[in-house]
């Protein structure tokens, strides 16, 4: 496409052009699979299937001491909000459950608790499956409040008048249930949108190039920047209503509160959507094959969105090197945001540099797309 064979901006042609792009869109069932069935899909898997909640763990409870202090300790795990002892018996009969991951660990009341207790002492032994480091830390970590929670209530009832000189008192701020759904619900919208905008478009593009059809269009005194137009804008819509369509299902399924604005969350989804069609438009214009496209599509939007992001894994908790890749990946910049409209509210202060970097993304990827299209039908 020279600049000889082109005209200025006509909008009867760009409208035309957004129509046929528009039909196009609307004969091709995949389109609306991959935009509004596979979304719901990975709403509902992530809203249910996906917990990462660690309330009532499942353990066993050992008591090798006959006494009322022992009994007393035992009755708390068994009423305790963040145990379900499900078995109980000796440490050789529940340790086949631990291995088999039927219980998560083995809470040891020691032959002579009692009388360690009545001298102002006591220890209880945790067995936890270390091939699970987070649970096995969060059964230690709660079996050791339990006994602290029980051993303040004892010195209570035998007339201790003097409390502990520290005490603690935890409050959370926006998630008080502590609900991981919370997060992973909108985090799962930026995976979605992160799937419509890059995969789906680079997908279908690619098939145009490999039927040919887009040589056709190139044929015709259409702009560089008006023929991107006409491939964007149509996707964009589109993904603006899989996102729409995800959200209102966020609040009226799974409960998601929604503390922001629509403002800021149509803000929020627009400036991460023109790096992501960007993404998508140069991944179609590099590889002219929709094998190649969808391979390069999972492997540079779609994977670092779930694994590098911070969707599903603290990016603080990540090596370094890790961590300074993560910051070429857009979806870092968008699941905060997306987290924080929700269940926060409007905060700009983070919302504008974190749209800004999302922009500057979105400006690179549409000049190397230009680039690699004209390269392409020079």
């Amino acid at each position: 496409m020279s600049e000889g064979h082109t005209s200025g901006f006509d909008p009867r042609r760009f409208r035309a052009m957004l129509v046929k792009e528009s039909l196009q869109i609307a004969r091709d069932p995949s389109t609306f699979l991959i935009a509004f069935v596979l979304p719901v899909l990975l709403l509902f898997l992530f809203g249910y299937g996906v917990n990462l909640d660690t309330a009532r763990s499942r353990v066993g409870v050992v008591v090798q001491d006959n006494s009322a202090a022992a009994s007393s300790l035992a009755g708390a795990f068994q009423g305790s909000r963040w145990f379900d002892v499900v078995a109980t018996g000796s440490v050789s009969t529940l340790s086949p459950d631990l291995v088999a991951g039927r219980i998560r660990g083995i809470v040891v009341i020691p032959d002579g608790f009692g009388r360690a207790v009545a001298h102002g002492g006591g220890t209880i032994q945790v067995l936890t499956d270390g091939s699970l480091p987070n649970t096995a830390s969060f059964i230690g970590a709660y079996a050791e409040g339990v006994r602290a929670t029980w051993a303040a209530a004892r010195s209570t009832d035998h007339g201790a008048v003097h409390p502990p000189p520290i005490q603690t008192v935890s409050r959370f701020w926006f998630n008080p249930e502590l609900k991981s759904r919370y997060n992973l619900v909108p985090g799962s919208i930026a995976v979605v949108m992160t799937m419509v905008g890059t995969l789906l478009t680079a997908l279908v593009i690619a098939r145009e190039w490999e039927r040919g059809t887009l040589e056709a269009v190139m044929a015709t005194p259409v702009g560089m920047a008006e023929f991107i137009a006409t491939k964007v804008v149509p996707y964009f819509l589109l993904a603006l209503g899989s996102m729409t369509l995800c959200t209102v299902l966020a609040i009226t399924v799974f409960g998601v509160p929604f503390r922001g604005s629509p403002l800021a969350l149509l803000a929020i989804a627009s400036a991460f959507l023109f790096p992501a069609l960007g993404q998508g438009l140069l991944i179609s214009a590099a590889t002219k094959n929709q094998f190649v496209a969808s391979q390069l599509a999972l492997l540079s939007a779609f994977l670092p969105t779930m694994l590098l992001s911070g969707f599903l894994f603290e990016i603080s908790s990540m090596p370094k090197p890790i961590q300074a890749i993560s910051y070429l990946v857009p979806s870092r910049y968008l699941i905060p945001q997306l987290q924080t409209v929700f269940i926060v509210g409007d905060d700009w202060a983070l919302f504008l540099p974190n749209i800004a970097v999302l922009l500057g993304f979105g400006t690179v990827f549409f000049v190397l797309a230009v680039r690699a299209t004209r390269r392409r039908i020079a």
